[in-house]
């Protein structure tokens, strides 16, 4: 699964002009952005509640969740006029990381208002992993999709494009069949995250 990701193929775009990309596409006619987070810890540039979560201000972190809850929903509210979907498949190792601690309460928010997420014990694709870790994918529609890049520092760095059709219509079906076999997040999020304390990012 994923064979077009391996071997650094795909046209290599930097952090400003995969970002560019990114939005001129998603601003069109698409009816489903489809995603798969791979990795366990990343530094998210740019989020306050990640900036408090990495400073070790949880309640905070929390807090600050909530505080986007009205433009999160204006977000979902749009793309559902537009008839566009938006699922993600968050592929999950144990124990859960800090970092993936405080994503999924990000992620609890936005499956409230409308993303449709599922969760992957990692241990359930260990077949699929057998040469290196499926990508960080990102598909906007039958147009274009992309495998994220992180620099040394877990700092999003750009992207690898991908516009071949049949290409993305593998992807596709392949992300449908991993989205069908994962956990409902809010089942998973009440068993495995709920219960945990604070975690401890020092």
């Amino acid at each position: 699964m994923f064979d077009c990701f391996h071997n650094g193929a795909g046209e290599v775009l930097s952090r400003p002009d995969y970002l560019e990309d990114f939005s001129r596409i998603h601003g069109g006619d698409i009816g489903l952005l489809a995603k798969i987070e791979r990795g366990q810890t990343f530094k998210e540039q740019g989020s306050p509640s990640w900036d408090a979560f990495a400073s070790g201000d949880w309640a905070g972190a929390l807090r600050l969740i909530e505080s986007e809850r009205d433009s999160i929903s204006a977000y979902f509210q749009d793309a559902a006029r537009r008839g566009m979907a938006f699922r993600r498949v968050r592929i999950v190792e144990f124990p859960v990381t800090p970092y993936l601690q405080w994503e999924m309460h990000f992620l609890r928010l936005r499956s409230e208002l409308g993303e449709e997420i599922r969760v992957t014990d990692a241990r359930e694709i260990a077949d699929l992993e057998r040469e290196e870790p499926l990508p960080e994918v990102v598909v906007l529609g039958n147009s274009v999709m992309y495998a994220v890049i992180y620099d040394e520092e877990l700092k999003g760095a750009g992207a690898r494009r991908f516009v071949e059709p049949e290409q993305i219509a593998t992807t596709l079906a392949e992300f449908e069949s991993l989205y069908r076999k994962g956990e409902d997040f809010s089942d998973f999020f009440e068993r495995e995250i709920a219960p945990l304390e604070p975690p401890n990012v020092h």
